[in-house]
């Protein structure tokens, strides 16, 4: 859908400039009412195109994840678990839906964060007295069914993701998404532009 769009608008793009350029040089003036047709037809169908993606990349955007390379939710100072009585409980776990799994993951929206990246402070706190032996593998909730046993970690009152990172590689992925979306939107209003300018030409030929 991505390639469709975008191919299909800078052709659209191209064409339209060509003949709006031909016709403000005098050229082929009688061809003006249909070179209006042509610029609303494109329009409307640029504008369908390209509003079509904009949904399907918001929806991967906000609700995928990277399965090649899992990274599980967690706060900005990298917990993912509480404790609540003689067991942590996972922030990020659905209690509702136990098997929805996937709530777990941090999505391509969240790796924008500070803690899905290269973070000195967060990753200099990891080496602090109180959080060494609070670490664990977020994987832990799946296996524990979104409460994990304090025995194991008497001394602690939060649980940390065991991961961090040296790159900002997942705040580079997320951007990337973003500014698709931005400019996505851009060209949906040059679209309306362009059908709008298409249906003026159309309509009265003579005042172009």
């Amino acid at each position: 859908m991505e390639y469709t769009s975008f191919i299909f608008d800078i052709v659209i793009g191209f064409i339209c400039g060509l003949l709006g350029l031909l016709h403000h040089f005098g050229l082929k003036k009688e061809f003006v009412s249909k070179t209006g047709l042509i610029g609303l037809g494109c329009g409307v169908i640029g504008f369908v195109l390209t509003f079509t993606y904009v949904i399907l990349n918001g929806i991967v955007y906000t609700n995928y994840y990277d399965d090649t390379n899992t990274i599980y939710k967690r706060d900005g100072d990298g917990v993912f678990a509480e404790k609540k009585g003689d067991h942590f409980e996972c922030l990020y776990y659905d209690f509702d839906e136990p098997e929805n799994e996937y709530s777990l993951y941090a999505k391509y929206c969240d790796l924008i964060n500070k803690q899905y990246n290269y973070d000195k402070d967060l990753i200099e706190s990891y080496s602090s007295s109180p959080i060494t032996g609070c670490k664990v593998d977020p994987s832990s909730c799946i296996t524990n069914e979104g409460k994990i046993p304090a025995t194991s970690y008497s001394n602690c009152n939060k649980l940390y993701d065991n991961n961090y990172y040296y790159s900002i590689t997942n705040k580079d992925i997320s951007d990337r998404f973003l500014t698709t979306l931005l400019l996505s939107l851009f060209v949906c209003l040059a679209n309306i532009g362009l059908a709008i300018f298409g249906f003026l030409i159309f309509r009265t030929p003579k005042d172009f």
